[in-house]
């Protein structure tokens, strides 16, 4: 948990629009086992803690079913503090009969699902950093089977009691339109790291040689067109700087770039070149 606090930078929280915001609260309450914090006619904060809101679902005038082949949300992913939590995830999935996808990365363990709008879902576990691979500045991923009958070894209790409360943002995996043009808007202008670069299709960056904090990729085609503002999907992300200074530094590297940024309240607002918005907050 340490790569989602001070003195790192990191995802904060997600602004997720949707259809149907109740058909949402029920998903989100009962399958991923968020508590509402605050809730509008149109809108609901989601957190694990019962303090600190990690997503954010909307209903918007006019919503649109989401849409295909566009720059947006991939997934974002919520982290457990531990494998019991995970095992214990999969078997309140299963009790409900909900589809899942799985992958062992090496560095952690993750299942896969998506909300009744597609909004793209990961759930997982990290390895101890002690356990991760490094080959000169890049982690080694991968993407093979999860071990379920090993995973489920360590179920002590087979109680579901909704996410734990030090569950956390672990990172934000986003549809880019082309990868050079938002490397430098992620590197140079936000201030993240490369950890590993997939090909010629996806990068994965951190602060803090985390194994990522936000993922990149162009599997919806280089090119890939933005969704249109009522579509269901990406609102905003939160990137939580350390302190006034390193946002600073950051706002300032990315005016230096030929990013645009305004300033709302407390956070200044910007997006990457393929229209994903960011806030960048404290």
């Amino acid at each position: 948990m340490n790569f989602h606090r001070k003195p790192y930078t990191y995802i904060g929280q997600v602004n997720l629009k949707v259809t149907d915001l109740n058909r949402s609260l029920e998903f989100y309450q009962q399958i991923i086992g968020f508590q509402v914090l605050n809730q509008t006619e149109k809108s609901a904060e989601l957190t694990a803690d019962g303090r600190t809101v990690l997503l954010t679902i909307e209903q918007p005038d006019g919503v649109v079913a989401k849409q295909g082949r566009t720059t947006g949300l991939y997934h974002f992913a919520l982290l457990l503090p531990s494998r019991s939590d995970l095992a214990q995830f999969v078997v309140h999935l299963s009790e409900r009969n909900i589809p899942i996808g799985s992958a062992d990365h090496l560095v952690s363990e993750a299942l896969y699902l998506s909300d009744p709008d597609g909004n793209g879902i990961e759930v997982y576990r990290d390895r101890d950093p002690s356990e991760w691979t490094w080959n000169n500045d890049e982690v080694a991923m991968s993407t093979d089977p999860l071990d379920f009958r090993g995973l489920l070894a360590g179920v002590r209790e087979r109680t579901w009691n909704g996410l734990p409360s030090d569950t956390v943002m672990g990172h934000i995996h986003l549809h880019v339109s082309d990868l050079n043009q938002v490397k430098p808007f992620y590197l140079e202008g936000l201030g993240f790291e490369l950890i590993l670069r997939f090909g010629g299709q996806a990068l994965f960056i951190a602060n803090g040689k985390y194994h990522h904090h936000i993922g990149l990729n162009t599997w919806n085609g280089v090119g890939a067109p933005q969704p249109s503002e009522n579509s269901v999907g990406l609102k905003a992300y939160t990137v939580v700087y350390p302190n006034v200074e390193a946002r600073a530094q950051a706002v300032a590297n990315l005016q230096r770039i030929g990013a645009s940024v305004s300033e709302e309240g407390e956070e200044f607002l910007t997006a990457d070149p393929s229209g994903n918005r960011i806030r960048l907050v404290i």
